[in-house]
């Protein structure tokens, strides 16, 4: 493995498996530091199962893993306080609200009074969820439930932040809220690994990728390479659905459908 001063996140051989089903399947992945890293892949490829091996939910079948330079299975905590994570389900508590979610984040990681203060308030008020920092979790809306994720990961100021769907379902302000701050958490020198189905947000965000097909990692690096592999000019949607084998079909004929 490298050393911690290259890249912020490494695996080699990383496999998980559930009973036969290899759902990882002896991946090596290299995140450079400071990247706006996209991990994409087909429903079931294997996406999540990666991130929670890599975030400490779930432990690998075998290989290596380095996030930050640490070992996540030698020093969890160690790992924990230096990345930030909004999972798939946000796993939110619906029975706290809007900044007491804030306040909890902030007391577990630590942070004085002071500094949570002033961190969760420029974040409620980045996300535009000021308004209802006092109202339940429960009743937020989907795309107030992602900002909110997304505010408690960032509060602590991780060095990487990991992302499973974060586009998912919300509408066009809460989008470029979020794409915002992700570039400018780049830009102050964090690093995002991020998985998305939505492909144009992966491309105008995305500055290397990943490609991971029933388990395996099929292509890996900076956006230009593989798009200069596969054929200058293409979109990204065409280069993944050439990555990852999938060929273009005609529409079904339905024709009851026409009247």
């Amino acid at each position: 493995m490298t050393t911690d001063a290259e890249p912020a996140l490494e695996t080699r051989g990383l496999k998980k498996a559930f009973g036969d089903l290899h759902a990882v399947d002896g991946i090596d992945l290299h995140v450079p530091k400071g990247s706006f890293y996209g991990f994409l892949g087909p429903n079931g490829a294997g996406k999540s199962t990666t991130i929670k091996c890599l975030t400490g939910l779930l432990k690998p079948t075998s290989g290596e893993v380095r996030v930050l330079g640490i070992d996540p299975l030698r020093d969890p905590v160690a790992v924990k306080r230096r990345i930030g994570v909004v999972p798939e389900d946000l796993a939110l508590f619906d029975r706290l609200t809007g900044a007491e979610t804030l306040s909890f984040v902030g007391q577990v990681h630590g942070l004085d009074a002071a500094n949570l203060r002033a961190r969760s308030e420029e974040l409620l008020t980045l996300m535009d969820l000021i308004g209802a920092a006092g109202d339940m979790v429960a009743d937020y809306s989907h795309g107030m439930r992602k900002k909110l994720a997304l505010s408690a990961a960032l509060l602590p100021a991780p060095r990487l932040l990991f992302l499973d769907e974060p586009f998912e379902g919300i509408d066009a302000v809460a989008s470029r809220q979020i794409k915002e701050l992700l570039s400018q958490f780049v830009r102050g020198g964090g690093t995002v690994f991020l998985t998305s189905h939505i492909l144009e947000v992966v491309e105008r965000l995305c500055d290397h990728i990943g490609v991971i097909q029933r388990g395996k990692l099929v292509a890996q690096g900076p956006m230009h390479e593989l798009r200069a592999g596969i054929g200058v000019g293409k979109t990204l949607e065409e280069v993944f659905l050439e990555l990852v084998g999938a060929e273009r079909s005609a529409a079904p004929v339905m024709g009851w459908l026409a009247g």
